[in-house]
């Protein structure tokens, strides 16, 4: 899978990440989604499904007051610039996704 993403993607840019990381680290996604019982799942599942197998990324969650939308925070450990950009391009198609950061 190619992480050349199209400008305005709204993503990091890749040398940007690479002149302010030193890989491998650990990289904090926030994930904002309509809230259902399944969101956080999606969230880990797309995230972990990057990883290695035995990987068990640090996540928490939160609900907006109106409980209408869920706030997923996950670190997993990256290996690189694209190492990242793939986990940005599998949240992109995550569905109720609402805002990626």
């Amino acid at each position: 899978m190619s992480s050349e993403l199209p400008p305005g993607s709204g993503l990091p840019d890749k040398d940007l990440l690479e002149s302010t990381h030193s890989f491998p680290c650990q990289y904090t996604f926030k994930v904002i989604g309509i809230a259902d019982e399944q969101f956080i799942g999606r969230v880990l599942a797309v995230v972990k499904s990057r990883l290695d197998e035995s990987a068990e990324p640090a996540f928490s969650s939160r609900g907006t007051t109106s409980g209408r939308h869920l706030s997923v925070t996950i670190s997993p450990d990256v290996e690189s610039a694209d190492h990242i950009l793939e986990i940005y391009q599998e949240l992109q198609q995550l569905e109720g996704l609402v805002l990626l950061m």
